[in-house]
């Protein structure tokens, strides 16, 4: 059955400090080689849909240089389509400029579509999962909208801001509501929505009418009553990124084999922009633990249970250990780093110790030299 695609934004109770100054979350580097939009682009072209539609409202220039003509996610070049769709409602944060206020403004191009169902999904989750297969799940159980969900027993100290469905025993979607970290053991809603074209249309006019400040999860929780809401699990690696140590943590879980597995399937590939660079130099001095390291680097210094990304230089008796990288970064020599993100073209050079918590993991800014 086909299906238009549509990736969200982040709402504005979403931050991740630092880093969303220069870029969307969906233009956030992913380790070293990915971008975090690459994730649900990819799980919706390997599921056959080829008409994807990227919502962007704030900073959207690295994500229009990366998506290009959308050619490199194996879209259908003759039949398919991935178009960059902006919003532009209000300062950054504005309570108006919701998912909501974006479909509003892009309505035509929504409206336009042949395609009888829509799948939504957010650019601020990274998971895998087969659309085609909810989809059919969804028509044969009859349910208006159907809704994904991971299962956690950690949602205290994670996932906090993230909406929570509540189900009956036959999953059956009671209310939505945000995790406040309350209780360990819920069902985290993954943004990711699959309706007729027609219901979710009508769904968009109505939230608008009702308040300007409503989102597509509000407008579904008012309609719960009166609409067949159903909830479908997800299973896998799982992680959101709405804030910074959310970030840091999705790629380090990814050291681990067993999330790396149930992440990357050769069946399933996970297509990005590729880089044409040389494969990176380790030197006699170098040794790199539990690293994922990409193209492109000079390795002279010490790399432990880190993701290094293209093009950096890590000096002679430098330690980087439990940091994430961005691309063309320098770690001058005898510099310790610990528990840190490091943004593009910084260069830690003068400062011979920057250290953080992992519960608090520190940021460096883009272009900085410290």
């Amino acid at each position: 059955m086909k299906a238009l695609g549509i990736i969200n934004f982040s709402g504005h109770h979403i931050r991740v400090e630092g880093m969303q100054d220069y870029r969307p979350i969906g233009a956030f580097s992913f380790l070293g080689r990915y971008r975090a939009i690459d994730f649900p682009i990819s799980n919706m072209s390997n599921s056959g849909i080829d008409r994807i539609q990227v919502y962007v409202n704030q900073k959207p220039r690295s994500l229009a240089e990366h998506l290009g003509t959308g050619r490199h996610y194996n879209i259908n070049s003759k039949r398919g389509k991935l178009q960059l769709l902006f919003s532009e409602n209000g300062a950054e944060n504005s309570l108006y400029d919701t998912d909501i206020a974006a479909y509003i403004e892009n309505m035509e191009c929504i409206e336009h579509s042949t395609c009888p169902y829509v799948v939504i999904a957010p650019s601020y989750m990274i998971y895998a999962q087969d659309f085609h297969d909810v989809i059919k799940t969804h028509i044969e159980s009859g349910a208006d909208i159907s809704l994904l969900y991971h299962s956690v027993d950690n949602a205290k100290e994670a996932f906090l801001n993230c909406d929570v469905l509540n189900l009956n025993k036959q999953k059956g979607v009671l209310s939505i509501e945000k995790n406040r970290g309350t209780a360990k053991n819920r069902t985290i809603f993954m943004d990711t929505y699959v309706m007729k074209r027609e219901l979710f249309i009508e769904l968009v006019y109505k939230a608008k009418k009702l308040s300007s400040m409503y989102t597509l999860p509000q407008i579904i929780n008012v309609e719960c009553d009166e609409l067949d809401v159903r909830g479908i699990s997800h299973h896998g690696y799982f992680a959101t990124i709405t804030d910074l140590k959310s970030y840091f943590d999705a790629n380090l879980a990814l050291m681990d084999f067993k999330n790396v597995q149930s992440l990357f399937n050769e069946d399933w590939p996970i297509y990005t922009k590729t880089n044409d660079s040389c494969p990176t130099q380790y030197f006699d001095t170098a040794d790199v633990k539990r690293s994922i390291v990409c193209n492109g680097c000079l390795i002279e210094g010490t790399v432990e249970n880190s993701v290094i990304g293209r093009g950096c230089i890590i000096k002679k008796g430098a330690v980087v250990k439990n940091c994430v990288l961005l691309s063309e970064i320098e770690v001058g020599a005898d510099v310790y780093l610990e528990n840190q993100v490091v943004d593009k073209h910084a260069r830690i050079i003068h400062a011979k110790e920057i250290i953080a918590q992992s519960e608090k993991p520190g940021y460096i800014r883009r272009e900085d030299t410290i």
